[in-house]
């Protein structure tokens, strides 16, 4: 390798002042920063200040053990009102949307033509009854003279054996018997065939009477009614379209779908007795309706793994309306002795959930829980807390295992309602 050299001409040009001056500012910039880095290796680590955060304590409590989802409202019963005779529809006794009682009357058809049908089938029941009257005085007429024929007959054969009457005169006697007899017979045969035209006759009366009756719609049980299809003047065929449909609405049931891996516990609760159910209309607030489950279905809808159950409620004040979704809380029992902690303690990791722990010393440790439900506020903790325990309720986003933690000034926030275990569908 070529050494590289300075011709002796060209030192003096290159240790000029601008040059010389130059290089001695890098040599002291290069110092500074070496004197710099030694300066931050000889300092020992920096100690991070305490988080402050809220605390709260696990309280031990006894909560309802509830399943919650989303009902329908369905009434009680329904009735869709239909003619069942034909005719001019000639009056409507109610408005729409009206609360209708047991027997009230909600519409007439023109009752005219089944007036004289019933007239008529008591005019023919009337003229039957006649004839069996007829028939019955022949009847006894008839067998009246057939026992004097019988008498005259053996009279005439006593006489006869003595020579007194002949032969001829015997025959005679016998045969008008007969003749008798046979009329007696025909009688007694015109008076079944009578009875029976009178029991026809007592048929046809009780239909032209069911008939008229029908002309009269009356509500056949307590409910609202719905819009009325058909006005008064119109003519209207028998069993044709419902004229008004009537919802039972108290009492009245409250639909809920449940997942299937929910049966056998909801079974093993109903063993022990009724089991509780509350239904809230969202708009209304915090009142809710109580009842009970009446219906469990008997398979498990295939389509969406649910079954269907029906809690009854009274609905005394009609605040439950057939066709509405309401939010429904099955209470299965009460859970005693439950932690709960403020819903705010619980965090999502990637692990699943937990929350901070605040140690005795101050210092935080992540804790992996298993939560039940959340209601009001609180979180059911199954597994991984104990009463007592202090857990971070804000303040988390600063929080790593192992930091020191400063409790802000002021009481603890205490636990608000205790939950409960829930089902969401």
């Amino acid at each position: 390798m070529k050494a590289f050299s300075i011709p002796k001409g060209e030192i003096l040009h290159f240790l000029q002042p601008g040059l010389l001056l130059g290089c001695l500012g890098l040599l002291v910039t290069g110092l500074a920063f070496f004197s710099a880095c030694s300066s931050s290796k000889s300092e020992g680590p920096t100690t991070r200040p305490a988080v402050p955060v809220t605390v709260a304590s696990v309280e031990k409590k006894t909560v309802p053990l509830q399943i919650r989802t989303i009902g329908s409202v369905e009434a009680y019963s329904t009735v869709s009102i239909k003619a069942q005779v034909g005719g001019t529809l000639t009056g409507v006794y109610f408005k729409e949307g009206q609360e209708v009682k047991k027997g009230d009357l909600l519409f007439t058809i023109d009752s005219r033509p089944f007036e004289e049908d019933f007239r008529r089938a008591e005019a023919n029941l009337a003229r039957d009854i006649a004839q069996v009257k007829q028939a019955q005085a022949n009847l006894a007429r008839e067998m009246a003279q057939l026992k004097n024929a019988e008498v005259e007959t053996r009279r005439f054969a006593d006489l006869t054996k003595q020579g007194i009457a002949t032969q001829h005169d015997y025959d005679q006697a016998a045969t008008n018997a007969e003749a008798l007899q046979a009329a007696v017979g025909a009688g007694k045969a015109a008076i079944e065939n009578a009875e029976a035209a009178i029991r026809a006759d007592k048929a046809t009366v009780e239909n032209a009477k069911l008939s008229l009756a029908y002309c009269s719609i009356r509500s056949p049980m307590h409910g609202h009614t719905g819009s009325l299809m058909v006005n008064q003047g119109n003519l209207i065929e028998a069993n044709d379209i419902p004229l008004v449909v009537i919802n039972q609405i108290s009492p009245i049931y409250v639909n809920i779908s449940i997942p299937e891996r929910d049966l056998s516990q909801i079974k093993k609760y109903m063993t022990a007795g009724k089991l509780a159910v509350e239904a809230l209309v969202p708009s209304d607030g915090e009142r809710s309706e109580t009842g009970f489950i009446s219906f469990v279905d008997n398979a498990v809808d295939r389509s969406t793994g649910t079954i269907r159950f029906k809690g009854i409620f009274v609905n005394q004040d009609k605040r439950l309306w057939p066709g509405q979704f309401v939010q429904v809380t099955l209470t299965l029992a009460m859970q005693q002795n439950a932690a709960v902690v403020p819903a705010q303690a619980v965090q999502a990791g990637q692990s699943g959930q937990y929350v901070f722990v605040v140690k005795p010393d101050l210092s935080v440790e992540v804790r992996p829980v298993t939560v039940g439900a959340t209601l009001n506020g609180e979180t059911l903790i199954e597994k991984g807390l104990q009463p007592g325990e202090k857990v971070v309720t804000d303040g988390q986003l600063r929080l790593v295992p192992g930091a020191k933690v400063e409790v802000k000034s002021g009481p603890e926030s205490p636990p608000g309602p205790a939950g409960s275990k829930q089902s969401s569908t």
